[in-house]
């Protein structure tokens, strides 16, 4: 088995799938956190034009209690109240990956949507590169809904199994990506980076 590695799961702004995965692997044993890459959280709303907007760093409970005051029939059956729920069992507020350079650096970086992908890519390569160490940076195209961040949360905790249990996850990750592609029948984008 190689080193135990550091993982961050990052999505756009609403932190449902990173959250799944994030609750996930942490039940798991895995050093795992994660963050969203838009400028606020937004949640589902009464309708499309009126989501919910929060700071990141705004307390899941808060979130949760100010939701549950507003509409709990509305929160409860378009999923968002169990969300952070969950999400209040994992940590205590969102945070946003680009401002997460206090967190230290991650060996794996998985991405739900290759617009975030970008972003990571673009936010490290900005980065001024001190240690010359390399991360891995994965995208797993996941939709946005529940039951595929469910369902991508499960694909990514077997997949950072793979990465986890690797020798050395530099020189085998071009046959853990074509087997877990195999496998799946699903493509995933892979680069590295260096912080």
């Amino acid at each position: 088995m190689g080193a135990k590695l550091r993982y961050a799961m990052v999505c756009s702004s609403n932190q449902n799938r990173s959250m799944e995965a994030h609750a996930l692997l942490k039940r798991h044993g895995f050093d795992v956190s994660s963050y969203g890459t838009g400028a606020h959280v937004k949640l589902p709303g009464p309708s499309l034009r009126e989501p919910n907007v929060y700071d990141f760093g705004t307390p899941y409970k808060s979130m949760h209690d100010e939701l549950r005051r507003k509409d709990p029939d509305l929160y409860k059956r378009n999923g968002i109240l169990p969300m952070l729920k969950r999400n209040l069992g994992v940590k205590n507020a969102p945070q946003r990956w680009q401002d997460n350079a206090a967190d230290g650096c991650f060996d794996v970086v998985v991405t739900f949507e290759e617009k975030v992908f970008n972003i990571v890519i673009e936010d490290l390569s900005n980065r001024k590169q001190v240690l010359i160490r390399s991360v891995l940076i994965i995208n797993l195209e996941v939709k946005d809904n529940h039951e595929e961040a469910a369902t991508g949360g499960k694909l990514t905790l077997e997949l950072c199994q793979e990465i986890e249990s690797a020798d050395c996850w530099e020189d085998a990750i071009d046959d853990i990506v074509a087997a877990f592609e195999r496998q799946h029948k699903r493509k995933l984008l892979y680069t590295i980076s260096f912080y």
